[in-house]
């Protein structure tokens, strides 16, 4: 996959998510069938070998094929959804620089749809892929609520 180059960004606004944010996971490019995330990698994201720790990558792949399926028309707001599967394999690591999630929309119906994504290093280098399955909500996400707590 080609690295986005925020071209056709979406006019929506990312939904707050906490986790993204305290991850400093950001939001680079949102299109009907595809988003991106960046990540710039900080020592608090390395594990015990001072490598980009997994669950940051899987986390990245996850709202990267999570969010390409929530925006169904261009100028119509995303929809919420939830992850059903999601299926990772690691290929190489890094210790520093700027990572980038991209996922894809491939198939599916109103409900149900099938993604795939990579997360790159700045060279090219894959990192990860992942593919999923993911189920959208019957009605445009409400970003305006708090969380749920329980």
């Amino acid at each position: 996959m080609k690295e986005p180059d925020g071209a056709g960004a979406s006019a929506f606004p990312a939904p707050e998510n906490p986790l993204l944010d305290h991850l400093a996971i950001r939001l680079v490019r949102w299109d009907v069938g595809l988003a991106a995330f960046t990540l710039a990698v900080e020592p608090r994201h390395l594990n015990l070998q001072r490598r980009l720790q997994g669950g940051v990558v899987a986390t990245m792949l996850d709202v990267a094929c999570g969010y390409a399926g929530l925006r169904l028309e261009p100028d119509k707001p995303p929809v919420s959804g939830v992850t059903l599967m999601l299926n990772t394999a690691y290929s190489a690591s890094v210790s520093a620089g700027t990572v980038t999630a991209t996922g894809r929309v491939v198939g599916g119906g109103r409900r149900i749809y099938f993604a795939t994504g990579e997360v790159l290093a700045e060279d090219g280098t894959l990192i990860a892929s992942a593919q999923g399955a993911f189920r959208r909500a019957s009605s445009p996400a409400d970003h305006s609520r708090p969380p749920a707590r329980g």
